[in-house]
C-alpha cells in the first residue's frame, strides 16, 4: 500500500519540560508557534496536490506533546483535519505524544476525530537514562501507554534513541527487548545528536557527555533493526530526517549524524551478508557475482562503493560483479562463485548477529543492575 503523510509540526507545544537533547527548531524546522486554520489548509492542500494517487493518506501532528496541549487547541487541530476526512481527501490522523500524557479520557478524544496512529516518544526503557535525559517520565509510563492505546484500538509506534546520557550497549539492548515485548506496530530509531542550544551541548562542552562514534551508532542501530525485524515490527525510520536548519553551520555540535543514516545501517548489513557468503564459498582467485533486487543495489555497494572495496580487500577474489534481478526478494543476497550459488537473507543474518559486545558507559555512576 502506498501511504503518504502530511506533517503538521506543533513544536514544543504541551511539553512539561525540555529534554536535554531537544532543539525542535533545528530538528523539525522553524515553524509558527500556533497553527491557524488558514496555515493548516495551505499545508495540507499543497501536499495533496503533490501526491500521485496514494492509497492511504494521514495528516500527522508531529513535535511537542500533542495530548499534553491545551484541550481546546487539540480539538481545534483535530477538527481541521477531520474536515478533510469527511470530504474523503484524507483517511485518518496520526499524532506523536509522551507516554505520561496518555489515558482513557485523552484516548476518547482521539478516537472521536479518527486518529488511527499514536507514536510514543519512549527514547529509553532504562529509568536512570530517562532521568539523565530529563524526560520526566518512567519506563512503566511507556508500558502503560502502549498497552492502553492498543486496548483502545490504536495503531502504536515507539521512538527509541541510542547513545543517550548514561546509556550503555547493555542498556540499549534492554530498551530494544522491552520495547519489542510491548508489540508496537512500528518503531523509529535514531542516534543521539548534540544540537546547538541544548543542555546536552553544555554537557558536551564540559566533557561530561561523549557522543557515540559513527561506527558504534551504526552497529547499535543495526542491532535494533535486526531485533525488530525478527519480531515482525517494521522500523519506519532510522536516523533523523534532514531539515534546512540542520544544514546550517553550527547547528549540529557533535554526534553521529549523516543525512542518509539508514543507508549506512542497511549497507553495513549487506556487507555482513556478503562477507558471510564469501567466507562459506571460500573463493580462490575467482570472480564473485552477487545477485540482488535493483532497489538494494545502492545499499549493497555502500557509500562511495566502500562495501565493494572492503570485500575485495578481505577476500581472495579477482573481481566482484552485481547482477540485478527485479524478481529477487528485497533484503536477500545471492552469491555465484565458480557456478555454485548460495543465498542469505537479512533476517537470517540478523538472527546470527544480534548479540553485541559490551562497552563502557558514556556517563559515570549509572547502575544497570536491573538491566542485565
Amino acid at each position: 500500500m502506498v501511504q503518504k503523510i502530511i506533517p503538521i509540526f506543533v513544536i514544543y507545544k504541551g511539553c512539561p519540560n525540555r529534554c536535554v537533547y531537544c532543539n525542535e527548531r533545528i530538528t523539525a524546522g522553524d515553524h509558527p508557534d500556533r497553527i491557524t486554520e488558514d496555515l493548516f489548509r495551505k499545508i495540507v492542500d499543497k501536499h495533496l496536490k503533490s501526491f500521485n494517487k496514494p492509497e492511504y493518506i494521514q495528516i500527522a501532528f508531529y513535535g511537542g506533546n500533542f495530548t499534553g496541549m491545551d484541550r481546546n487547541y487539540q480539538t481545534e487541530l483535530l477538527e481541521f483535519a477531520e474536515s478533510y476526512i469527511q470530504k474523503g481527501l484524507v483517511n485518518s490522523i496520526r499524532i506523536s505524544t509522551r507516554p505520561d500524557y496518555v489515558d482513557e479520557d485523552r484516548a476518547e478524544l482521539l478516537k472521536k476525530y479518527h486518529v488511527k496512529t499514536v507514536e510514543i516518544g519512549a527514547q529509553s526503557m532504562v529509568d536512570e537514562v530517562l532521568n539523565l535525559s530529563n524526560r520526566g517520565h518512567s519506563s512503566n509510563d511507556v508500558r502503560n501507554a502502549v498497552d492502553l492505546l492498543k486496548k483502545e484500538g490504536f495503531e502504536t509506534g515507539i521512538h527509541l534513541m541510542a547513545g543517550l546520557p548514561g546509556d550503555t550497549e547493555e542498556g540499549f539492548k534492554y530498551t530494544v527487548e522491552e520495547s519489542i515485548k510491548l508489540h508496537p506496530h512500528m518503531a523509529r530509531i535514531h542516534p543521539t545528536i548534540v544540537f546547538q542550544g541544548t543542555a546536552l551541548e553544555k554537557s558536551y562542552q564540559k566533557g561530561e557527555y561523549e557522543p557515540m562514534s559513527m561506527a558504534d551508532a551504526i552497529r547499535l542501530c543495526k542491532y535494533a533493526l535486526g531485533k525488530f525485524e525478527m519480531a515482525n515490527i517494521p522500523v519506519i525510520r532510522i536516523g533523523l530526517q534532514m531539515t534546512r536548519e540542520m544544514e546550517t553551520e553550527g547547528s549540529i555540535i557533535a554526534g553521529p549524524h549523516h543525512p542518509a543514516f539508514r543507508s549506512l545501517v542497511e549497507g553495513s548489513i549487506f556487507l555482513d551478508m556478503a562477507s558471510e557468503l564469501l567466507k562459506s564459498a571460500k573463493p580462490h582467485r575467482e570472480d564473485a557475482t552477487f545477485s540482488l533486487n535493483p532497489k538494494d543495489v545502492s545499499d549493497f555497494r555502500g557509500m562511495k562503493n566502500q562495501n565493494m572495496a572492503a570485500l575485495k580487500e578481505r577476500f581472495d577474489v579477482t573481481g566482484i560483479s552485481i547482477r540485478e534481478d527485479s524478481k529477487q526478494e528485497r533484503g536477500t543476497l545471492a552469491l555465484v562463485v565458480n557456478g555454485k550459488i548460495s543465498k542469505l537473507s537479512k533476517l537470517q543474518m540478523s538472527k546470527s548477529k544480534v548479540e553485541i559486545k559490551s562497552r563502557p558507559s558514556n556517563a559515570k555512576n549509572v547502575n544497570y543492575h536491573s538491566v542485565l
